[in-house]
């Protein structure tokens, strides 16, 4: 048996970093577990390399998905992006806003700044980080036990840190939920977030020719909507709206897209005043990327095919009308998602009502802490998800 800690913290991405350098700065004794052979390996990819680190919009509760949609609010309240900022200003890190509150580092790989921001705070601290290290059992006494292939190590503090069960090829697993399970702890089912979605053959039988096409659109899930931009794939549709209204799609729902947010119903009608003799196909694409108006005509009714080639002229403005009534509530209803492998985030995992809303602490078993995304916290697509682990991180950080 080694020498014991204050705490154990198994898994050295953004959420354990941030709790190990804070419990650092009060003088605790903390090792951090890390099975990958680097940290922060998440942080690395994120942002195209850049780090969406955290949003200017970060501290709202409503944008974080979860059955207890409180529990969030006071980690989000007590450790804002603001205070993350203050962390990468001091560091002397530059970044940018870029749309709808995205903080993103500046340059190429920038995001390895971030990384060593966090091991340079953690060394100051006196935190002590393993890599490779893989955990094989951890058990309790008076103190946790965690055992390891190289020995094992004593603390009386435990924090789970590490992460859900998406991107599994930079490592992801379930072994939160495993000590879940051993603990008692009750887990929110999961799945899939913040991922492109799937469609049947006979939907992909005019996207999949789309593949490549992007356009601005409003994607909505009951009552929850985004704007921001779609992508076609040769699987279904993904781009930031998709990703976005992913997380809150369930099996068998539809998703309703406007393809046209930015437009009113009259809008075709308006244009036949103007151009009475331009076609209907030729109106649209002037509105929509000219393969994807095109698409959307042959498939949106059964007169709309026979009209495209016919003058504006020639329709009555309540046919219009109702053309682009049908464009701005279209339904469709994916059969599935690109699964884990290509999801940003997962969705549900460590039942929030288990845990302490202001230290992140097992109220069944003192000691015990889960952070991060393990835990039934899930923000939206623009640096949400960071600031959860930051926020979570710090919280627990301030108790272990």
């Amino acid at each position: 048996m080694s020498a014991g800690y204050d705490t154990i913290i198994i898994g050295a991405g953004a959420a354990g970093l941030y709790a190990a350098l804070h419990a650092g700065r009060r003088e605790r004794k903390v090792l951090v577990l890390e099975h990958n052979g680097e940290v922060g390996a998440k942080i690395l990819i994120s942002g195209g390399g850049r780090c969406n680190f955290t949003n200017v919009n970060a501290d709202d509760p409503k944008r974080y998905l979860s059955a207890n949609p409180h529990f969030a609010r006071s980690a989000l309240a007590r450790h804002t992006q603001h205070d993350f900022i203050a962390l990468v200003n001091k560091h002397g890190i530059a970044h940018y806003e870029k749309t709808l509150g995205q903080l993103f580092c500046e340059g190429a790989r920038s995001s390895a700044k971030i990384v060593r921001m966090l091991l340079d705070e953690c060394t100051s601290a006196g935190v002590e980080i393993k890599t490779n290290w893989r955990v094989n059992a951890v058990r309790r006494t008076e103190r946790f036990i965690v055992e390891t292939m190289l020995g094992a190590y004593e603390g009386g503090a435990l924090v789970i840190a590490t992460g859900g069960l998406s991107i599994p090829k930079l490592g992801a697993s379930g072994f939160a939920f495993n000590i879940a399970r051993q603990f008692g702890v009750p887990v929110i089912e999961t799945r899939p977030g913040l991922v492109p979605l799937t469609f049947a053959a006979s939907d992909l039988a005019w996207m999949s020719a789309l593949s490549g096409v992007s356009t601005d659109i409003i994607a909505r899930v009951g009552k929850i909507e985004f704007r921001e931009a779609a992508l076609f794939t040769h699987r279904g549709l993904s781009g930031p709206a998709i990703l976005q209204a992913s997380s809150y799609w369930r099996a068998g729902e539809s998703v309703i897209i406007d393809w046209l947010p930015s437009m009113d119903e009259d809008v075709l009608a308006r244009r036949k005043r103007e151009r009475p003799k331009a076609q209907l196909k030729t109106a649209l694409a002037d509105l929509l990327p000219e393969r994807l108006a095109a698409a959307l005509l042959s498939w949106s009714a059964g007169e709309a095919p026979a009209l495209q080639n016919i003058a504006l002229g020639d329709i009555k403005d309540a046919g219009l009308i109702n053309l682009v009534r049908k464009l701005k509530d279209w339904p469709l209803t994916p059969v599935g998602t690109e699964g884990y492998a290509k999801a940003e985030v997962m969705v549900g995992g460590i039942d929030t009502n288990a845990l302490s809303q202001q230290t992140m602490e097992c109220r069944a078993t003192p000691g015990l802490f889960f952070i991060g995304e393990c835990v039934d916290v899930t923000g939206w697509l623009g640096g949400y998800n960071f600031q959860w682990a930051w926020s979570s991180g710090w919280a627990a950080g301030q108790a272990i």
